[in-house]
């Protein structure tokens, strides 16, 4: 199976969680030596050229316009999610033994980790502004890694299909136009929705940021959202090896 050099190691793709963690982690210890977000960065400039506007009115547009693209992130996890099951998304194995062509894989090869990027630009609003380009560039550098991996996996495994499906669908570029024709899976979306709570959390907090101007709110949502996911995540494992133990038996 021929590789980029770039691709991420087996060990990275069966960690990655910690991986994806330790971005977020990096980005927010920016704060350490400067205090202030890089959303009242640029609110300051905005004000400059447009005092018509309050600081707060701006600080409070820039927080909304990050939580359209965290909700736009959202859905593109949820969507992607739904059709290919959450046991999959948490699962620490990579799956090889069928090719999802349907819903926003029809649009994009890799909906739920363009849904990461999307996510990052946004919450790169409440970090510093070292800690944006950390977070928002550091996700990409892991999200393109992981993929890598992923794509040369899938062809290895399934040959001319997975490739001509690669030569139709951009691989972080979201089409407008579908793509492929859809396979006829049908999406899950109660399980969809749950598999991504701390997403959907994650702009719901800078939704209340934007309304409070709340640093302390925000992180009391963000952090509750934190725990619901780990829950979550807790019961879609013992559900999977659940099922494996019944058809094992």
């Amino acid at each position: 199976m021929q590789q980029s050099f770039f691709a991420a190691t087996k060990f990275e793709f069966r960690f990655r969680v910690f991986f994806i963690s330790f971005v977020f982690v990096a980005a927010y210890s920016c704060y350490a030596f400067d205090h202030v977000s890089s959303a009242a960065r640029l609110a300051t400039w905005l004000f400059r050229l447009d005092p018509a506007l309050s600081f707060d009115t701006w600080l409070r547009v820039i927080f909304a316009f990050a939580a359209v693209a965290i909700f736009k992130g959202a859905f593109l996890r949820v969507w992607g999610t739904a059709y290919l099951k959450a046991s999959v998304m948490n699962d620490m194995k990579l799956h090889t033994d069928r090719l999802v062509a349907d819903g926003p894989f029809r649009h994009v090869r890799n909906p739920l980790y363009l849904g990461n990027i999307l996510m990052c630009f946004g919450l790169g609003f409440t970090c510093n502004r070292v800690g944006f380009f950390v977070l928002f560039l550091g996700m990409t550098i892991v999200v393109v890694r992981l993929l890598l991996r992923e794509e040369a996996e899938l062809r290895a495994a399934q040959g001319e299909r997975y490739a001509a499906y690669c030569a139709a669908v951009p691989r972080l570029w979201y089409s407008l136009r579908a793509r492929v024709r859809a396979a006829g899976n049908k999406p899950n979306w109660f399980e969809g929705f749950f598999a991504e709570v701390i997403i959907w959390g994650a702009g719901v907090s800078v939704v209340v940021l934007a309304i409070t101007l709340s640093t302390q709110a925000f992180e009391h949502v963000l952090w509750t959202a934190v725990g619901l996911q780990t829950i979550v995540g807790l019961w879609i494992r013992w559900k999977a090896r659940a099922a494996a133990t019944v058809v094992q038996k």
